[in-house]
């Protein structure tokens, strides 16, 4: 469909989301956030297990914080509510409106910005101590602006911590693994939505309103981190949470890359 703007048509997808509580779009707890504020706090950033909090400064008071493509209501007020002075920036206006609800809820001071996440240029450089990233990265077309962004608004010796999917699941029939529960090597990567699926297949698999997926590559992931000026320091991985692959191979990876300090 050349006429699709994929932003556009992503941005709709998530609000749709939302609409139809999607796990990703139901807020946290009052009880949650109660327990951050006493410093018994945790977020993922993959999967669905906390991510160590070793990644993160040892303590959040004061911390300026880039919750990137991270609406929904979920790691932002967590964040929020150990200390950290958050903005979250994300294409979905009820996404974001997710966080403002508990904000509100909880009286959490926390600030939301509508966009694309290839366009951070709402914000000055060098804006934030710690750009958190979840997975959220396979709805973007390209990822070299946004590593070259996260950079630019990152103070030195700020941290970028990002979860995204392993590009080797999109290697598989998505009929054969959904229906039959079978792993059938059908598409070569890097992989799109657009350009892998006919039309009428990406309405059947994903509906009219579907989001967009792409699977990018490690090269896009982790070598466009290092090519935007990071530095790797952390690296993990963790099973799908559903599905037929996660017996064969990890279905997420996460990275801790640094800014250097001048």
């Amino acid at each position: 469909m050349p006429d699709l703007d994929p932003v556009r048509h992503n941005r709709d997808a998530w609000d749709r989301l939302v609409e139809r509580g999607d796990q990703w779009t139901v807020p946290v707890s009052s009880e949650v956030i109660a327990r951050a504020r006493a410093g018994d706090w945790s977020v993922v950033l993959i999967g669905h297990e906390p991510q160590p909090r070793h990644w993160f400064p040892e303590s959040l008071v004061g911390v300026d914080i880039l919750a990137l493509a991270s609406g929904g209501g979920q790691q932002a007020p967590v964040l929020a509510a150990a200390g950290a002075r958050v903005t979250v920036f994300d294409n979905s206006p009820r996404q974001l409106a997710r966080d403002r609800e508990v904000a509100e809820r909880d009286g959490l001071d926390l600030a939301t910005v509508l966009g694309d996440m290839r366009d951070l240029s709402a914000f000055a450089d060098g804006s934030f101590d710690l750009v958190f990233h979840p997975v959220s990265n396979l709805f973007c077309p390209d990822l070299e602006p946004v590593w070259r962004e996260c950079f630019r608004v990152l103070r030195p010796g700020g941290s970028l911590l990002a979860g995204f999917l392993n590009p080797d699941l999109y290697v598989f029939d998505r009929d054969s693994e959904d229906n039959r529960g079978e792993l059938v090597v059908r598409h070569a990567l890097p992989y799109s939505d657009l350009t892998h699926l006919s039309d009428e297949e990406r309405v059947r698999l994903n509906g009219p309103h579907g989001a967009l997926e792409y699977s990018h590559t490690m090269t896009d992931q982790i070598g466009g981190q290092m090519a935007a000026g990071f530095h790797l320091v952390g690296f993990v991985e963790a099973p799908h949470h559903s599905g037929v692959t996660r017996q064969y191979m990890p279905g997420y990876f996460a990275t801790r890359a640094v800014k250097p300090r001048a």
